[in-house]
């Protein structure tokens, strides 16, 4: 299972960190991943990160995210600096054996947490 938390609500240029702890078993050799979807919107694409450590973005959050994982504590966590009101969504994590940006490459899925950036 994934358990996602750290959303809340912050204002336009503050930070959150997401964090998303695994328990049951390892996914250390699972690529990891975070997806948003905003009110009326389609799930998004947001970050992973590989069982490498090798991390991708979506363009849109590159230079201000950050994925990050701890595999020791099998957690995943996403720093996210200069929010903007377009980032506000409810974030999930994920866990998948490819990784990358397709929702349909991950197997496993958090709860979600929601984050909101007000003006």
């Amino acid at each position: 299972q994934l358990q996602a938390s750290g959303g809340g609500l912050v204002q336009a240029g503050g930070s959150l960190r997401l964090s998303c702890a695994a328990t049951g078993r390892s996914f250390r050799n699972y690529a990891m991943g975070w997806f948003r979807q905003a009110p009326g919107k389609e799930r998004e694409f947001v970050a992973t990160i590989s069982s490498r450590n090798s991390p991708y973005y979506l363009d849109s959050v590159k230079g201000r995210f950050t994925i990050s994982r701890d595999s020791a504590k099998n957690a995943v966590y996403l720093q996210m600096n200069t929010l903007k009101p377009e980032d506000t969504a409810v974030y999930y994590c994920a866990a998948g054996p490819i990784g990358g940006a397709s929702s349909f490459n991950y197997l496993d899925w958090g709860q979600g947490t929601e984050v909101t950036v007000s003006s």
